[in-house]
């Protein structure tokens, strides 16, 4: 109860605030059960349908003011140049709002549409997944943003990495979780066959960071919205591609080649990616990823992360064999 109530207290909170900032009464507020520790609310109002979105507070603390601003400023430039994704809407020329209690939020348009389950969309969806990709990475990087000096993933070298795996494996079995081990073992053997320079690092730019099924609204033959851009920054595009190809193509243990081709075109409408480059990029996915969900705690994993779990372990088991399945493309 106390949790409830603590959410209809900022609910409130926020619902008298937009009336002061912008002069609508809402009928009608349903919670949106979607994302980490944020909460989001469809409101119904005399001025329209919105959504309200609240930064919950620890997990503001990953983020500084400034990388917000510019995120939104991009969202809304990204926007108004025809990129499906949802309007902001401002208050003294800020898109994040302060509450009459403190409480931290944006306010912006309700976008209709559906959230797919991973590897569950159609050639249909996939090729639409790959243009507005391909489309908001040639508007993050046509020049209105600077080049900063470097990305946000620096990868570690594989000595660090192999070092990491076995600390992994260390703790697995001191804890008794030996069902683990060979799932460690697998990372350990795979980064012993990398080699940095098969990745292309010098292809930096400015990415969404966060492209995956959740994140995104679709129509039957289409994307409705891309969502949440809080996370992005200067890093690889590269991996966006990744993420967004092994979200919606890999459905359970099978990656369904035909949807990663559907991708690729769409994508290649604005620019073209070739084999290689995206073999070269799921692996850098897996070699950025798969620490973060691949844990000697992974046997606690639930929705999300136990979903990215399954994506590196993909990933790991068949770093080899993607050049096989993906030979026809």
């Amino acid at each position: 109860m106390d949790s409830l109530l603590t959410e209809e207290m900022i609910l409130n909170d926020l619902i008298n605030t937009c009336n002061r900032c912008f002069g609508f009464k809402v009928s009608e507020a349903t919670p949106i059960k979607r994302g980490w520790l944020n909460l989001k609310w469809k409101i119904i109002t005399d001025s329209g349908v919105f959504l309200i979105k609240q930064f919950n507070k620890e997990r503001y603390k990953k983020y500084t003011r400034e990388e917000l601003v510019l995120a939104h400023s991009q969202q809304m430039r990204l926007y108004n140049n025809g990129l499906p994704c949802p309007k902001l809407y401002s208050h003294d020329g800020q898109f994040l709002i302060e509450s009459e209690k403190g409480e931290l939020f944006m306010l912006m348009d309700y976008c209709n549409g559906i959230v797919i389950p991973p590897g569950k969309l159609n050639d249909h969806q996939m090729y639409d997944l790959g243009r507005v990709t391909g489309y908001m990475h040639h508007l993050l990087n046509d020049g209105t943003l600077s080049v900063t000096s470097h990305p946000v993933f620096i990868p570690p070298s594989r000595k660090d990495r192999l070092s990491h795996w076995k600390s992994v494996w260390d703790i697995a079995k001191s804890t008794g979780k030996s069902n683990l081990l060979p799932i460690v073992e697998t990372q350990y053997k795979v980064t012993e066959t990398i080699d940095l320079r098969d990745f292309d690092l010098n292809k930096t730019g400015w990415a969404h960071r966060d492209l995956w099924v959740d994140n995104l609204l679709f129509e039957e033959k289409k994307i409705s919205a891309v969502l949440d851009f809080d996370r992005m920054k200067y890093d690889y595009p590269q991996l966006d591609i990744a993420r967004a190809i092994i979200s919606g193509a890999l459905n359970e243990y099978e990656l369904n080649v035909s949807l990663v081709q559907a991708f690729i075109e769409g994508y290649s409408e604005q620019h073209l990616i070739e084999k290689r480059s995206i073999i070269s990029s799921l692996r850098m996915l897996w070699f950025m990823e798969s620490t973060w969900w691949i844990t000697s705690s992974m046997d606690l994993h639930s929705g999300p992360s136990e979903r990215f779990a399954k994506e590196m372990l993909w990933l790991s088991e068949n770093q080899k064999e993607l050049e096989f399945m993906l030979e026809e493309i």
